[in-house]
């Protein structure tokens, strides 16, 4: 028996192993994944593990022992660098081909960096991996440095709340005039106000077009398009990701944003399946194909690739799920964001201040008389609710949406 093979180090990659055994395959099963440990979890590289309050253990998608324990051979610190679909094979950078009877792509992001002069200058940093994050907390934690986070999205909040977490000077460039730009200005402003109560100044409508040395060779300082010069001991890029998707393309399987698959995650090839970061999958509910870069469909997208490769009816069929922790706002989001653009919002709770909003509020969009998407900001244990009401379809009345004295259960009839 062929074994299967699944390129990737992260979370789609360990769920999809332990789902594979979990559902009976006892073949062959093999891991290449270019980092130099097990497969793990990387929102926590943002969030508890840069804050110092998560364990290097805690990060392991399974315990370092099952993977001996249930005999799926790791090849750690190898990199894929071709597949030959026709000859189901993998060739790797070491020279070694390994054949395959399924084969799993679950190689994720790349994070994106800036084309300006100093952009490789000691200080200036992504986070995407494990070392990426490592290195970050080693820098920040003894506070008292000018970090700069150039990107107004999710991470670069996360990364400027734990830089000042530890007592660091701290300053967000952003492009645009408006932040965190799929939420609509009055819900992101909630996160950048509440940033900058905690003293993290921002400045929007700017970029930088130069990092400049000091003179020990290290990053001090960014020049602005303005040509205005900001101090700084460390710098953060945070402008988004790319899909890795060189082994698909020199193969010739469909590429759009993405490795393109169908609902239960094959791709264009025989017998080759895409899941997590890199797959731009079809989604059922809207009927298109969409790339998602959070946990939960990873998570999610490697059991139901490790199901397929077994030949069982299973599609990724969930909506989109993602969560922030950030300077005591806590949020859990789901939803299809096609459709929740220019759709109703429905607010439950006050976010005319930072203090109201930390005491809790939920946000839920309404497109055609049916929830599409919904948001709950320091109030627990709506998430259930919320996805039950997208997967239900159901009409729903937003005046009830609105009254905090019905619960989104009773809506929801969970």
């Amino acid at each position: 028996m062929q074994p299967i093979l699944i390129a990737g180090g992260g979370l789609a990659a360990g769920s999809a192993a332990k789902t594979l055994r979990q559902e009976g395959f006892d073949g062959p099963l093999r891991i290449i994944a270019d980092e130099r440990r097990n497969p793990y979890l990387r929102p926590p590289l943002s969030k508890e593990f840069l804050k110092g309050t998560g364990t290097e253990t805690e990060l392991d998608v399974n315990p370092p022992g099952w993977y001996a324990e249930h005999e799926v051979e790791l090849l750690l610190g190898e990199r894929a660098v071709q597949v030959i679909p026709a000859a189901h094979m993998v060739h790797l950078e070491n020279g070694a081909l390994l054949p395959y009877s399924k084969l799993l792509l679950a190689t994720g992001a790349r994070p994106r960096t800036l084309d300006i002069p100093g952009a490789d200058l000691e200080g200036v940093h992504t986070l995407r991996r494990f070392q990426d994050s490592l290195a970050l907390r080693s820098e920040l934690s003894a506070g008292g440095r000018r970090v700069v986070v150039v990107g107004t999205g999710w991470i670069g909040f996360e990364v400027a709340a734990a830089a000042r977490e530890y007592g660091n000077e701290v300053t967000v460039l952003g492009r645009h005039t408006t932040v965190l730009r799929q939420l609509e200005p009055a819900l992101a402003e909630v996160f950048r106000r509440n940033l900058e109560a905690e003293g993290v100044a921002f400045r929007l409508g700017v970029h930088p077009v130069e990092f400049i040395a000091g003179n020990d060779g290290a990053v001090a300082g960014v020049v602005l398009h303005t040509s205005e010069r900001v101090g700084a001991d460390l710098v953060v890029v945070s402008v988004g990701v790319e899909p890795e998707t060189a082994l698909a393309e020199e193969a010739r399987i469909a590429v759009r944003n993405g490795i393109v698959t169908d609902a239960s995650l094959r791709t264009s090839a025989e017998d080759i399946f895409a899941a997590g970061d890199v797959a731009s999958s079809l989604q059922p509910f809207t009927g298109d194909h969409v790339r998602s870069e959070h946990w939960s469909n990873a998570l999610n997208g490697g059991k139901v690739a490790a199901k397929a490769m077994l030949g069982q009816d299973a599609n990724l069929d969930i909506a989109p799920y993602f969560y922030t922790d950030q300077a005591g706002l806590s949020m859990e989001y789901s939803g299809y964001w096609q459709l929740v653009h220019g759709a109703e919002l429905v607010l439950r709770g006050s976010i005319d201040s930072v203090e109201s909003a930390k005491e809790g509020f939920v946000a839920l969009w309404v497109r055609d008389g049916a929830l599409v998407g919904g948001m709950n900001v320091n109030t627990s244990r709506q998430q259930k609710a919320i996805k039950a009401l997208i997967s239900s379809r159901a009409s729903v009345d937003p005046a009830r949406l609105r009254d905090p004295s019905v619960p989104l259960a009773e809506l929801a009839g969970v």
